[in-house]
């Protein structure tokens, strides 16, 4: 049963922190840029560079870039779960062979 419960405790710390991932990398990105925007004629450049950011979040979201960044959240957040699994699997696995 400790298996199972460490499993479970592995699979939840891994969703959570692949979800929020993203959100900090977008975040920190934006936020670098803003940063650098205020440097005298940077702020054209980096204006142009969030832009382009937003719409590509904005084509995920169906036109809006904080659900865009969601769904790609939730995307990375379930590609992490798999890999979890697999990983306990595999160790698993190994562990029986040895």
């Amino acid at each position: 049963m400790t298996i199972f419960i460490n499993f479970l405790r592995s699979l939840l710390l891994t969703i959570i922190f692949s979800f929020v991932a993203p959100i900090f990398f977008v975040g920190g990105g934006l936020l670098l840029l803003s940063l650098i925007g205020s440097f005298p004629g940077l702020q054209e450049l980096t204006e142009a560079i969030a832009t382009q950011i937003m719409h590509f979040l904005a084509i995920f979201g169906s036109g809006t870039p904080l659900h865009g960044l969601f769904v790609i959240s939730l995307t990375c957040s379930f590609v992490g779960a798999l890999f979890d699994t697999y990983v306990c699997y595999r160790y698993q696995i190994l562990r029986i062979d040895s």
